[in-house]
């Protein structure tokens, strides 16, 4: 069911739009009620859209599902939030435009952590997403419904948002492809912001070609998002099979130390080497910053949050208290009400570090640590055409693993939030399986990284990989 697949049956007339949306209910209806991926689905509206399908179009008449932070004109768009439970779009993200002129079809809201805030799903207020090769354990997050559908095959392909590993992470928990394009390389107009100077939208998809297909759609200049580049798009598609041989390949010492899971460690090695065996020059390379990645993600994001959700105060959409004593009241009860305890906490953090007294020593600090991350990559690529780590420590944990600890949660995304600092592209993609914790046969992504606006590069060696 990838998205090459169909479109080679629908130009030989071997199946239409319409019987791919019912058949994509039917298994909707028949797994995800366990597995938990869709907050909702309209196949009545999505079939109207498929009755005017261009065929003749890239993606025409393949549906694609969406996170619920990106806006769908006539769609909810919850964020995995309370605070927006009953929230209707009033128009199309530009992401969404774009699928729709390439021929695509939005089918189905996905589920989330609540604001994008989190690496398991288990912060949605809505309900529990399963990871569909163990359902007691998380898909990963926060864009664990788009992962975990498309490994469930009850999506095609899917898009996602990524502000510290949010596409990749539960793509590698899922044996899916997740790729985080470059900074500015899609439009994030119309995605409902967590952190504006990191979060970028991207597609999980079921084969490197199909993630390619979706970002050549989505990818180029928007005069709604200022901070979109006008640079010009290449072909994604024209250089995909042309292998990794004679490319330099750099493995950071930093990302092979101590904590990652054996199993882990050993799938990601084995595909370096395989990649080794197709004539690419393995190079051993140094991101001395990336013990201080953490630390600086989580002092430049939630101060981000904590300005990018006073939006959210109860009085223009969203929830609103019943019976506040007064403006302040509202304001209090309606955040108290809506927003769940890992929103609250970045709020809070984020609100501290950006306090008086407090911006120097921290938020500051944090922005010249995050010019010297970028430039540890700056200088890595002055070496080597692209990076191979893990993309997380270990396979999916269990469900509730790490309720009463957030902190062990964070680290948990030490190796891709980087990537996100520096604004450079990612991707993750299916290298073997593991046994961990009790889990059999978990899924294990390789991570690849490129330099910024490299994703042409980057999908060439996912592709080399891949196969």
């Amino acid at each position: 069911m990838t998205i090459t697949t169909l479109r080679r049956q629908l130009l030989a007339g071997e199946t239409t739009p319409a019987a791919i949306l019912g058949k994509l209910a039917g298994e909707i209806s028949a797994r995800d009620g366990q597995t938990g991926a869709y907050l909702s689905h309209n196949l009545e509206s999505a079939l109207a859209e498929a009755a005017n399908a261009d065929l003749s179009l890239p993606l025409g008449g393949i549906p694609i599902a969406i996170k619920d932070n990106i806006n769908v004109l006539g769609q909810p768009c919850t964020c995995g939030s309370k605070f927006l439970e009953n929230f209707i779009s009033p128009y199309d993200a530009t992401v969404i435009r774009k699928l729709r002129a390439a021929g695509a079809i939005p089918f189905g809201r996905m589920n989330q952590d609540e604001f994008a805030m989190g690496s398991s799903t288990e912060n949605s207020a809505l309900q529990t997403t399963r990871n569909p090769h163990d359902p007691a354990r998380i898909p990963g997050g926060s864009s664990g419904g788009s992962a975990a559908a498309v490994a469930d095959l009850t999506a095609i392909a899917a898009l996602g948002s990524d502000t510290g590993g949010s596409i990749r992470q539960p793509a590698s928990h899922c044996g899916v492809v997740g790729l985080k394009p470059s900074y500015g390389r899609v439009s994030r107009y119309g995605l409902v912001a967590f952190a504006s100077s990191l979060d970028q939208i991207g597609p999980l998809a079921q084969s490197v070609e199909d993630a390619a297909l979706i970002l050549q759609a989505i990818a180029g200049g928007d005069p709604l998002d200022s901070t979109c580049l006008d640079a010009p798009v290449p072909d994604y598609l024209s250089g995909l099979n042309d292998g990794v041989k004679g490319l330099k390949l750099g493995i950071p010492k930093e990302y092979f130390g101590e904590g990652i899971d054996p199993g882990v460690r050993k799938n990601v090695e084995a595909a370096i080497q395989k990649l080794a065996a197709q004539g690419a020059e393995i190079v051993e390379i140094s991101l001395p910053h990336t013990e201080h990645a953490v630390a600086t993600y989580y002092v430049i994001a939630p101060a981000e949050a904590s300005s990018n959700l006073s939006r959210f105060d109860g009085i223009r959409y969203g929830h609103r208290a019943a019976n506040p004593a007064d403006i302040l009241d509202l304001y209090k009860k309606s955040r108290e009400e809506g927003f769940g305890p890992e929103v609250k906490r970045r709020i809070i953090l984020g609100t501290y570090v950006l306090s008086s007294g407090y911006y120097d020593a921290y938020y500051s600090r944090a922005q010249k640590v995050r010019t010297l991350i970028r430039r540890d990559f700056e200088n890595a690529f002055q070496q080597v055409d692209a990076i191979l780590s893990p993309v997380a420590p270990s396979p999916a944990r269990k469900i509730g693993g790490f309720s009463d600890d957030p902190l062990h949660e964070y680290l948990s995304d030490i190796f891709t939030l980087a990537a996100n600092l520096a604004g450079i592209p990612g991707i993750s993609i299916p290298c073997g399986r593991t046994d961990f914790d009790g889990g059999k046969n978990l899924p294990v992504g390789l991570q690849i990284l490129a330099p910024h606006l490299g994703e042409a590069k980057l999908l060439q060696i996912a592709k080399a990989a891949e196969a």
